[in-house]
C-alpha cells in the first residue's frame, strides 16, 4: 500500500508506474495487480475519472486485495483504506505524506492488524487496555439508557435510539461536553485496538456513541467540524448496523419533518413544543437558530447581531440551570416567530431589503428614532444605499482613504437630517460594516 499526500500525486505515481510496468494495468476491476483507490465526482480531471468507484466497486477491489492469490498485488490511496482494513496480505506500507495524531494512529492500525512485518511503536495490548477504560467512560454516561435494540433491534429502532441517546446525554449536568471528549478518546483507542476481539465485541456500543457525539456536534456554535467526528476513516472500522455513508437526518429520527427556518409555521413549532425529548427540542430549535443568523450575517449586521445575542442569552440561562427546559423552548420559539416576522418588515416599511439593512442600523439608536421619527430614517436609510452604491469598490475596505471618504460622506447624510450628533459615530460604524457586507456585490455589478 502506497499512502500520497494528494490524489494528484497518486495519479501522477499511477502512471509513472504503469510506464514501467505496463503489464500491471488493466482498466477491468477484476484484473491487474495495480490499482489507485480514491473518491471523487464528475467535477474531477479527466485522467482521474477511471480511478472513482461507487461503494460497491470499492468493495469488490478491497476483497481481491484481501486474498492472498489475487494478483492485485499494489494500491495506491490517499485516505482510503487507512482505518479497519483486515487485509491479511498486506506486508508492506509505505507513506509519502506526513502524518500525526489521529491519522497517524488508523495507518499504524491497518498495517498491524494486517500483519504488517515492520516494528511499530504501538502495543496493541495497551491500546485494548486503553480502550476498555474509555469505553467503560461513555458506558458511566448512558448508565439507565436501554442499548438493547444495537443487538437486537430493526434498523429503525437503533436509528431512533440517536435522539433518544441525545436527550439522556442533554439532561445531565456537562453531559454533552464530557460524551464529546470522552468518545473522541474511546475512538481513538479503539482504532488502534483492531482486530482484537475485543475491538469487534463493543463495536456496535462505539458506532452508537460516535453516532450520537456526531449529532451533538452540529451544534458547536462557530459550525466547525472537528477532524474526530464521525468521519470515514471512523464508519469503516464500526458496525454498519447503525452508521452508513448517509449523514442521519435527526428530525426524522425523532418524527419530525425538517423546516425551512425562513417560513417556519406555527405547526411546526407545535411539533417542537409537544416533543417529550425536551432537551432535544432545545438542541433542534437552536441548531435551526444558529444556521439563520449565520445566513442572516451575510445581509443585515444588525440583526445578526441582535439575535445572537438574545439566543446566547436564553441558552446561557438554560445551561446555568435558571430556566426549566420548558421555558426555554417557549423562548426559542418566540425567538424564530421574530426572525420570521423580521423577514416582513422591509415590505411593511416600504424598503427594500438593502434599505432595511441600513434602516436597522439607523434605528438601533432609540433617540433618533424619538427625535428623526420613521419617515426621515426612510429616506436616509434610501440615500445611505445610493450613495454607498455609487462610492463603494471591491477594496474599499482595505484601503484606508478609500474608507476615510466613505466614512465622510455617511457623516455628511447624517448631519444633514440631523441625526443625533452625539450618536453618529457609532451609526457611522455600523453604516460602515453594512456596507461591508454589500461592497463585493454591488462593486461587481
Amino acid at each position: 500500500m502506497i499512502v500520497c499526500m494528494s490524489r494528484r500525486i497518486c495519479a501522477d505515481l499511477y502512471r509513472e508506474l504503469i510506464a514501467l510496468r505496463p503489464e500491471w494495468h488493466d482498466a477491468d476491476d477484476e484484473k491487474g495487480a495495480l490499482k489507485f483507490v480514491i473518491t471523487g465526482s464528475a467535477a474531477d480531471p479527466v485522467g482521474w475519472q477511471p480511478h472513482i468507484r461507487n461503494k460497491s466497486r470499492r468493495e469488490a477491489l478491497a476483497n481481491r486485495f484481501r486474498d492472498v492469490s489475487d494478483p492485485f498485488r499494489i494500491v495506491i490511496v490517499r485516505d482510503m483504506w487507512l482505518t479497519g482494513f483486515d487485509g491479511p496480505s498486506l506486508h508492506t506500507m509505505y507513506i509519502d505524506k506526513p502524518m500525526r495524531g489521529h491519522g497517524l494512529m488508523q495507518a499504524l492500525a491497518t498495517y498491524t492488524e494486517s500483519g504488517g512485518t515492520g516494528q511499530t511503536a504501538i502495543d496493541q495490548s495497551k491500546a485494548v487496555a486503553a480502550m476498555l477504560e474509555k469505553y467503560e467512560v461513555c458506558l458511566g454516561l448512558f448508565h439507565g439508557f436501554d442499548l438493547g435494540p444495537l443487538a437486537q433491534g430493526t434498523a429503525q429502532q437503533r436509528i431512533s435510539m440517536i435522539p433518544a441517546g441525545q436527550e439522556f446525554i442533554l439532561a445531565q449536568e456537562r453531559g454533552k461536553e464530557r460524551l464529546l471528549q470522552a468518545v473522541k478518546e474511546l475512538s481513538e483507542a479503539f482504532a488502534l485496538a483492531v482486530p482484537d476481539d475485543e475491538a469487534l465485541r463493543i463495536r456496535d456500543e462505539v458506532a452508537f456513541f460516535q453516532a450520537v457525539r456526531a449529532q451533538l456536534i452540529k451544534g458547536i456554535p462557530d459550525g466547525r467540524k472537528p477532524p474526530e467526528t464521525l468521519d470515514h476513516a471512523i464508519r469503516q472500522i464500526v458496525s454498519k448496523a447503525l452508521v452508513s455513508d448517509e449523514i442521519v437526518d435527526i428530525f426524522a429520527a425523532a418524527g419530525l419533518k425538517k423546516p425551512d427556518i425562513s417560513i417556519l409555521s406555527d405547526e411546526f413549532l407545535g411539533e417542537i413544543r409537544g416533543m417529550p425529548q425536551r432537551n432535544l427540542a432545545v438542541e433542534l430549535l437552536r441548531s435551526l437558530l444558529v444556521g439563520e443568523i449565520k445566513a442572516r450575517s451575510q445581509r443585515s449586521v444588525v440583526q445578526a447581531r441582535s439575535f445572537t445575542e438574545l439566543l446566547e442569552r436564553s441558552i446561557r440561562r438554560y445551561q446555568n440551570r435558571a430556566i426549566e427546559t420548558a421555558q426555554v423552548i417557549e423562548e426559542l420559539i418566540a425567538l424564530a416567530k421574530d426572525m420570521r416576522a423580521a423577514n416582513a418588515r422591509g415590505e411593511e416599511l416600504g424598503l427594500s431589503e438593502n434599505e432595511l439593512a441600513f434602516y436597522d442600523a439607523l434605528e438601533t439608536n432609540d433617540s433618533a428614532v424619538k427625535v428623526l421619527g420613521e419617515p426621515t430614517l426612510k429616506t436616509i436609510a434610501r440615500e445611505l444605499v445610493a450613495t454607498v452604491r455609487k462610492n463603494v469598490t471591491i477594496d474599499w475596505t482595505l484601503r484606508e482613504n478609500v474608507r476615510a471618504q466613505m466614512r465622510v460622506l455617511v457623516r455628511r447624510i447624517l448631519r444633514k437630517y440631523g441625526y443625533p450628533p452625539d450618536k453618529q459615530e457609532k451609526a457611522t460604524q455600523t453604516v460602515l460594516e453594512q456596507a461591508a457586507l454589500f461592497s463585493e456585490t454591488w462593486a461587481a455589478a
